[in-house]
């Protein structure tokens, strides 16, 4: 399909929602540069965790810095990035990843952008689903990726606010309610179950430097395979002995046992997925695009290349039902409600 195709259809107000996913968030850029390249440029963007910043990025023109840096993304800068602390509210105190947010964002008030943009969070005291219109965009997006346990909440006018994801992980109704007529999703949580990840006591020895028995290890072929590829052994070399006592505790001691990261980012699979299922059956998108990005773990942000082509891929095959979608709204006539397409 050519951009004059997509230009002359451009007075259907397009909004896109771009989904929960940590790491595999990387992939919006991708979505993103798809849909640009195409001609549809969105007019609304809603946005949960992750998927808060991308949108937020592209909505302040920011989205080739935003990519910059993920490329660039290695362990070393995500440990650099991350204030852990003991006690508080969350293993993270968050000011670090703030400060580079703020170095790549600026002061940007939402109401400033030239696009809307809704960062979802969600109010702790009530549950209540929260969307961030205005203020600061960084602080928006804070809120909206604050995940409990891991960051401390956010305050924001007298409320403390978490991840989004706990209410709406492929956040549509915000794209409804401020005027889209053609509604993207973006989901990334559609084949993540199953595909975890599982960071066990070998992997946190070798991290160490430490020897391995071969009596804990009956496949050690087997097992050098498994992990030589996985995001610690990429890391390993980078980071001092401290930071990898910091890493026994998140990644667990015990052989073939889960550490706190793998229980967490299991438990997310499984919550996202559920409720991702729910809110877009009672709030359907249009399209609704799902790259196959569920074998890349959700603390893999050095994956951004392979992300991001993968992003790419699902935006340009969901296309043609892009243009067919458009085309049955600008007929002029009432049709029928559209029936999501999941690409």
């Amino acid at each position: 399909m050519s951009t004059r195709t997509a230009n002359n259809m451009s007075k259907v107000k397009i909004g896109i929602a771009f989904g929960s996913g940590v790491a595999r968030g990387w992939a919006h850029i991708g979505v993103l540069r798809g849909l640009t390249k195409a001609g549809y440029a969105p007019d609304i963007i809603s946005g949960t965790s992750i998927g808060a910043l991308v949108g937020g990025s592209y909505a302040a023109g920011k989205l080739s810095q935003l990519e910059q840096f993920a490329l660039s993304f290695h362990g070393r800068k995500l440990i650099n990035l991350l204030d852990l602390r003991l006690g508080g509210a969350g293993l993270i105190g968050g000011k670090h990843l703030a400060r580079a947010m703020e170095e790549h964002l600026g002061d940007v008030q939402i109401e400033h952008l030239g696009r809307t943009f809704i960062a979802v969070a969600t109010e702790l005291s009530t549950g209540h689903e929260t969307w961030l219109r205005q203020g600061s965009i960084v602080e928006a997006i804070r809120a909206s990726y604050a995940l409990p346990g891991l960051f401390e909440p956010v305050s924001h006018e007298g409320r403390w606010l978490i991840d989004g994801a706990l209410v709406n992980p492929v956040p549509v109704s915000p794209c409804r309610a401020m005027g889209a007529r053609l509604v993207i999703a973006v989901n990334l949580n559609a084949d993540a179950l199953g595909t975890a990840n599982i960071f066990d006591g070998h992997t946190v020895e070798t991290m160490s430097g430490e020897p391995v028995s071969s009596k804990t290890r009956p496949d050690e072929t087997a097992d050098d395979e498994t992990h030589k590829h996985s995001w610690w052994a990429r890391t390993k070399n980078r980071v001092s002995p401290s930071e990898r006592t910091i890493a026994r505790h998140f990644l667990g001691t015990k052989k073939n046992a889960p550490g706190l990261t793998s229980v967490m980012s299991g438990a997310l699979n499984i919550m996202q997925d559920r409720l991702s299922r729910s809110r877009l059956a009672a709030d359907p998108a249009d399209v609704i695009i799902t790259p196959h990005v569920g074998h890349i773990s959700l603390i893999e942000f050095d994956k951004a290349e392979e992300l991001i082509s993968l992003g790419e891929a699902a935006a340009n095959h969901a296309l043609p039902f892009i243009e067919e979608a458009m085309k049955r709204l600008n007929g002029g006539v009432e049709t029928p409600a559209l029936q999501p397409v999941a690409i």
